[in-house]
């Protein structure tokens, strides 16, 4: 093993065959991610012209948790409900997915 260099990471086993019509949770889950990421895109956004907190000293390490936490409410907030956008996009999936 050369130093510096990567060691490689084990084959996944490969994927079970995926069913041709996902459920409504599958659905639901795949609503709640991209709601998830679109919220903490939007809080991403927001926050970015907020200086660092000298209470908490700042630096890189306060930008890696701030952009964590900002996850994590995204996750919450598409996980309640937020702003009706993980029901809209649920409901699209599932149109969409009777169009086939």
């Amino acid at each position: 093993m050369e130093a510096g260099k990567p060691i490689a990471a084990p084959l996944a086993a490969a994927p079970a065959a995926a069913s041709p019509r996902p459920s409504a949770e599958d659905a639901r889950k795949s609503a709640e991610d991209f709601a998830a990421f679109f919220f903490s895109q939007s809080l991403e956004s927001m926050f970015s012209s907020i200086g660092s907190d000298t209470l908490f000293g700042g630096g890189s390490s306060e930008a890696v948790y701030r952009s964590l936490m900002l996850q994590e409410y995204g996750k919450v907030a598409a996980r309640s409900g937020g702003l009706g956008i993980t029901d809209a996009v649920q409901r699209e999936i599932l149109r969409l997915q009777e169009g086939k």
